[in-house]
This record gives C-alpha cells, structure tokens and sequence, in this order.
C-alpha cells in the first residue's frame, strides 16, 4: 500500500506541479523555515521604514489579538492600512506589538463578543469613528470547543462555539453589510472563514464546530445572490457603496484552536505534514485578499498544488517537519515561548 501511495502522489505531482517543486527544492533558503520567521517578525519594523501620512483603507479582524488574525493585522498595516482587531480577550499588549513590528499602518483595539449583538454593533460604530472608511471586514474569530464527541461535550459549549461560530459571522457580515453599503464609491469585501467541515464528511470530535463551517459557503452563496440580484417578490435594495462576500481558508494553521486536545499521532500527520505558522499563512492570503475583484470569491492557503507540493516533500523525498519530530512532539524553538500544548507566543 505504501509503495502504491508513492507512486501515486509521484506521478500526480510530477504531472501537476513539476516546475514548481523544482524551483521549491533548489532554493537553499526557506523564508518561512521557523528560524527565519522569528527573524523576519522582529525585523519587520525596519522592513516597513516610516509611517505613512494617508492610509490606503481600513480594516476590521475579529480575533485578532493572536494566532492568523494577529498575522493578519501585520500584513495589512506592512501594506498601509489602518486596522481594527478585536477580541473577547484585552487586546492592549498585541496592539502595542503591530505598531513597533508594523509602522506603515495604524491600529485600534476593542473588546468585542462577536456572539453578542449590542457587542458587534459597537464593534461596528468603533471602526467607523476611528477610520474614514472600511474597505475589509475579515470574521476570523473562532473556537472548536475541544476534542470530545458530541454526547460528551458540555451543553454550554455546544451553545458557545455556535454562538461564536455561526452566530458571530451572521451579526458581524450584518454589521458589516450595513457600514459598507453606506461608502458611495467604495467597493467592501467582507471575508467568512471556513474550516474543517465545510466541504462534507465527518469531523469526528468537532461536530459543533464542523457543522458550523459547513453552513458558511451557503451564508456566502446566499448573500451572493441577494446583493447581485436581490431576492424574488421584492424591490432590490440599493446602496451607495459596493459590498462583496467572500469565504477565506487559512487551512491549517499552528495555533491552540488547533494543538488543543491533539494526539501525538494527529500532530504527526496531517499537523506535521500540512500545518504551517500564522505568519506564512497571512503573507500568502493577504494579497491573494486584496486581488479579490469578483463577488462570492474563495481565498485559501492550502491549494491543491501546495498540498501535492507538501506530500511529495514529505512522503516521496523524506523530508521531515521543520515544527513537528517524529514522536509527533512539538519542536520548540530556543529563545521562544510556548503553551502547555506547545503553541508558539507572537509576542
């Protein structure tokens, strides 16, 4: 079976993405090997030079104060955008931090419950008063309520992770819709994250949270149609400003959503395999963001090639996991701070 599954994802690599592997081998160095990441964050202050005087749009990124979001916030601001990240958690410390990494772009904090109307609705107020307008509205905030089947999770988280999950991206697209239909000239991009689950099959584990990525490609597909086209037996609704809805997939992405309640053998394969760090993740979505045009588009990490890329990497060449050892351990890097499940601190 081994042999038959090298064989495999050897021809289909080669046929797939030959050229690219190639170019991927010969480089001699990773920029995002772990020991450059830390590198390249704490050098990205100098990278960016002065603050600019204008800035080239705002941006809102709910949990945002760690993990993708953080990184998120990072790459926006390198960019000239003023950006808003919100939490349920204070965000004071991750704010400091992106204005010494990030000084092209300015940022705001707020506490906010995406679960909780009157919260996104002051969320939403929050933004507007403090930038001139809101060109991207990324929902990334999340929780998977830990790895436990369905009949063994607390009926409180069940409620929690729907609340946040599903709940939150309905409130916040809403709030969101109505800030950027108000923008005459301006077209918004509104982004719903979707994770495991959101193209079928079972998510052992993480119902809640499978079958709320699941529902998400139909809230976007919905909306899609609605602005496009408005819905049948009414007038359709016409707004000053321009609002697209989009799904965004970061993929695997080494944060405590993901190591929390994790199996030596899970963090081995596909952890090991396909999970990458929130700053490789952010510099490959941003301007794959930012070069949306079209209404109802899908921005994700882990593509096709990239996957094909990363198991032939992995099981034809041998290559082992730059974050991962082969007990399926956490591989810590000297001088960096860790959780008890082995997440790396951003600052």
């Amino acid at each position: 079976k081994y042999n038959t599954m090298k064989a495999f994802l050897s021809f289909a690599a080669l046929l797939s993405i030959s050229t690219k592997c190639t170019d991927a081998f010969v480089t001699k160095t990773n920029p995002f090997s772990r020991q450059n990441i830390h590198v390249a964050m704490r050098k990205s202050s100098s990278r960016s030079g002065m603050s600019m005087s204008t800035s080239n749009g705002g941006v809102v990124i709910t949990g945002g104060a760690g993990g993708v979001g953080f990184a998120y916030a990072g790459e926006f601001m390198d960019r000239g955008y003023d950006v808003v990240i919100c939490d349920v958690k204070d965000c004071t410390a991750a704010a400091k931090t992106l204005t010494e990494r990030h000084p092209n772009g300015r940022i705001f904090h707020t506490k906010c419950d995406v679960g909780d109307s009157k919260s996104v609705e002051n969320l939403g107020k929050f933004a507007v008063t403090k930038m001139n307008k809101v060109q991207y509205w990324i929902n990334n905030a999340g929780i998977n309520g830990g790895r436990r089947a369905l009949s063994e999770v607390p009926i409180g988280t069940v409620e929690a992770v729907v609340k946040v999950n599903l709940l939150g991206i309905l409130l916040s697209t809403k709030v969101a819709m109505e800030i950027m239909g108000k923008q005459a000239g301006v077209t918004g991009h509104i982004f719903n994250t979707v994770g495991s689950g959101v193209k079928g099959g079972g998510t052992p584990g993480y119902a809640c949270y499978g079958a709320t990525k699941r529902g998400l490609p139909q809230l976007t597909d919905t909306l899609v149609a609605e602005l496009d086209k408005g819905v049948q037996g009414y007038d359709k609704t016409e707004t000053e400003g321009t609002v697209q809805v989009h799904c965004l997939s970061p993929g695997m992405v080494f944060t405590k959503l993901l190591l929390d309640d994790s199996t030596p053998e899970l963090r081995k394969f596909p952890f090991g395999v396909l999970a990458a760090q929130p700053e490789e993740v952010a510099a490959d979505l941003i301007p794959k963001i930012l070069n949306i045009k079209t209404n109802g588009g899908s921005v994700e990490f882990l593509t096709t090639d990239r996957i094909l890329t990363k198991f032939f990497e992995r099981f034809i060449l041998q290559k082992k996991s730059e974050y991962i050892d082969d007990d399926g351990n956490v591989i810590k890097v000297p001088g960096e701070q860790y959780d008890d499940v082995g997440t790396r601190a951003l600052y």
